[in-house]
């Protein structure tokens, strides 16, 4: 039977498109990866990715949703945002003047990823990071 069991973990969970939403994905990929070393920089990255999706998509409006997925393995964990789109242009990293309170968002999510995938178009898009646990000795991801 071993030889038809997979070893990635997926969960998944379906957002309102509200602002508090935002804070119970975090607590909820924290409960997911506790004592995870890639712990503190998912929950980062999900609060950033889900923030962007309520701000510039149709995930922000009343009725909006956004859905959220971490997929775990032996070294890796890729966190996935789901928008419902509305917005046509890609999410793209942008440079904030120090003085701005927004707009550092991707540009942090790349910093910590090892990689950073955005699929999909104007009707909705997936943004995942990848990030990849530390070797043993190590301390970052």
């Amino acid at each position: 039977m071993d030889e038809y069991m997979s070893a990635p973990r997926v969960w998944g969970l379906m957002c309102p498109g509200s602002r508090e939403e935002v804070t119970r994905a975090r607590r909820w990929t924290r409960d997911i990866l506790s004592n995870h070393p890639c712990a503190d920089d998912a929950e980062l990255i999900v609060s950033e990715l889900g923030s962007n999706a309520l701000t510039h998509t149709a995930s922000g409006t009343p009725y909006g949703t956004f859905q959220l997925t971490l997929s775990l393995s032996l070294r890796t964990v890729a966190i996935s945002v789901t928008d419902e789109g509305g917005h046509p242009e890609e999410p793209h990293s942008t440079e904030a003047d120090p003085d701005d309170t927004h707009g550092r968002g991707l540009t942090i999510v790349m910093a910590l990823a090892r990689r950073l995938d955005i699929t999909g178009g104007q009707y909705g898009r997936t943004v995942t990071a990848q990030l990849v646990a530390p070797e043993a000795g190590a301390t970052t991801c």
